[in-house]
């Protein structure tokens, strides 16, 4: 056997034992956060869902590649609009039933009732009054958009947003703070911190498993690592969840 092809099989078995610790550390991380966001008092909560891609867009993939987790992909998240906590995400399709379970996980985490704005999506509506039941002030923040002039400047320009509807669902939630602004910023910072979720690029995910792992690792971040600009402090910090900003070391160290 050759030398190169006996390095190239080194190689290899380093990427996959590599890739393997990878997987085992945002599993790791997925379970710390599910373990540690417990009991949580937050007071006012934004929702929302951000879009991406597996392997290829809905409308281009085969039903051979839609069979293995390729097509559109939906990340729901929640943030806490005081602490900018996120304390939990689900990685779906944008349908009724990740919004029952999304919801229920949720509400599972809390230790009173909270402010909830989320936006005009019908399948939220049924969701949270299946999760909360009364026990929640519930809005949403419906946007009206108006298209764009459709001109080689403005092809790949977002929709513009002429007004917003608010509707009190459920409680009495305080109008002033009827706002999904903080949860669409956070899905601005997911695009920018996270190759895979910006757009025109051939940095989209190729497997499933993969944008799970490192949806996992980003949130391990985000929460305990990442300075708010804001707040000066992490978010789990503000969440009085940890004393210390976590270095990456840290993050590691759960491994063992």
């Amino acid at each position: 056997m050759c030398r190169g092809h006996c390095w190239s099989q080194l190689v290899d078995l380093e990427l996959q034992r590599q890739e393997l610790e990878v997987i085992r550390l945002s599993t790791t991380c997925s379970e710390y956060q599910d373990k540690a966001f417990v009991n949580l008092k937050c007071k006012r909560l934004q929702c929302d869902e951000i879009w991406s891609f597996v392997g290829a867009k809905a409308k281009n993939c085969s039903a051979e590649m839609k069979a293995k987790g390729a097509g559109d992909v939906w990340t729901w998240t929640a943030i806490d609009a005081e602490t900018k906590l996120i304390p939990c995400w689900l990685v779906g399709q944008r349908d009724a039933g990740c919004a029952y379970h999304f919801m229920h996980d949720l509400k599972a985490r809390l230790a009173n009732k909270v402010q909830l704005t989320t936006e005009g999506y019908k399948p939220y509506f049924v969701a949270v009054e299946d999760a909360f039941g009364a026990n929640v002030d519930y809005a949403m923040l419906q946007k009206i958009y108006g298209k764009a002039k459709d001109t080689p400047e403005t092809r790949y320009s977002p929709a513009i947003c002429m007004g917003t509807k608010r509707a009190v669902v459920s409680g009495s939630p305080d109008h002033k703070h009827i706002s999904t602004s903080y949860v669409e910023r956070q899905n601005l910072t997911m695009r920018m911190s996270m190759r895979r979720f910006t757009r025109l690029t051939n940095g989209f995910s190729k497997k499933l498993e993969n944008h799970e792992h490192a949806l996992a690792l980003y949130f391990m971040y985000y929460n305990f690592c990442r300075i708010h600009q804001s707040l000066r402090v992490t978010p789990a910090m503000e969440s009085g969840i940890s004393d210390h900003v976590w270095s990456l070391d840290e993050i590691i160290q759960l491994l063992h």
